[in-house]
């Protein structure tokens, strides 16, 4: 594939979890990628962990000698970090991991449309992300197998349509914090019933990844194995009914929902 020099610009927690993945997973090489990264923090980081991989503050010079562009800057900057290479981009496949910016709008600012939106999740970190993209009109079937392979080294991708972005946002992107709260709120009732912290911590935790390795790989549905576990009148439905009469099920459907509505409200503004 055309895709051979590979720019990602910014140098934070999801770049690392792309970068690292692809070359964790041989998709790339390290004298395939160039970071773009204005902050020393960052800059020291890189140098200490990959020290193969080129650095630089140029992103001009940079984004010149590039194939492919992963843009991986906050929403905030994205518009100036757009517009400001704008005479660079024709040709370039555009990646853009931007929560909220439609294509539409990254296309305007670069003047181009060979654009790729995706919208990954923390989980990138340890190899299991849950990533959704999209593209716009000049993105070549070739182009989707590259990013499709992209965000695979780093744990399973989607393509849906742009329509269906911020749910993915909803549910997905901002999903991780949610299980962070389930797995902390498990944590917090073993030690209030009587275990001491580390360890209450260990099994909250072991039994959040247990369960979705079973749901992932038994095929069956979540309704169906919670109720193998809730015996009549044992323990586990006399839980099921506490968390049934405080909206433990209707609350997670309104973080979701919710969390899509700010999605689409920051693709407006």
């Amino acid at each position: 594939m055309n895709h051979t020099q590979i720019v990602v610009v910014g140098g934070g927690q999801m770049g690392r979890a792309l970068v690292c993945g692809m070359l964790d997973r041989k998709v790339i090489e390290e004298s395939q990628i160039q970071i773009v990264e204005p902050s020393e923090a960052s800059q020291e980081w890189w140098g200490d962990n990959r020290p193969k991989v080129k650095l630089s503050n140029d992103l001009a010079d940079s984004i010149s000698n590039a194939d492919t562009v992963v843009l991986a800057v906050k929403p905030t900057v994205m518009g100036q970090v757009a517009k400001q290479s704008r005479k660079f981009w024709n040709g370039k496949l555009v990646v853009s991991i931007a929560a909220g910016i439609t294509l539409e709008t990254l296309c305007g600012w670069i003047s181009h449309r060979r654009v790729i939106r995706v919208m990954p999740n923390t989980p990138c970190l340890v190899g299991e992300g849950a990533s959704a993209f999209c593209g716009a009109d000049e993105v070549t079937g070739e182009d989707k197998a590259w990013v499709e392979s992209l965000l695979s080294s780093v744990g399973k991708a989607y393509m849906v349509d742009e329509s269906q972005m911020d749910a993915v946002t909803g549910l997905s992107g901002s999903g991780p914090a949610y299980i962070c709260l389930v797995i902390e709120s498990l944590a917090d009732g073993g030690v209030a019933a009587g275990l001491p912290r580390a360890l209450a911590m260990q099994l909250a935790t072991q039994t959040v990844l247990g369960t979705a390795k079973m749901v992932a790989e038994t095929g069956r549905h979540p309704a169906e194995l919670k109720d193998s576990v809730a015996s009549p009148g044992g323990t586990t439905i006399a839980g099921l009914q506490v968390l049934e009469q405080n909206g433990f099920r209707a609350a997670m459907i309104d973080a979701v929902t919710c969390a899509a509505r700010r999605s689409r409200e920051l693709a407006a503004q």
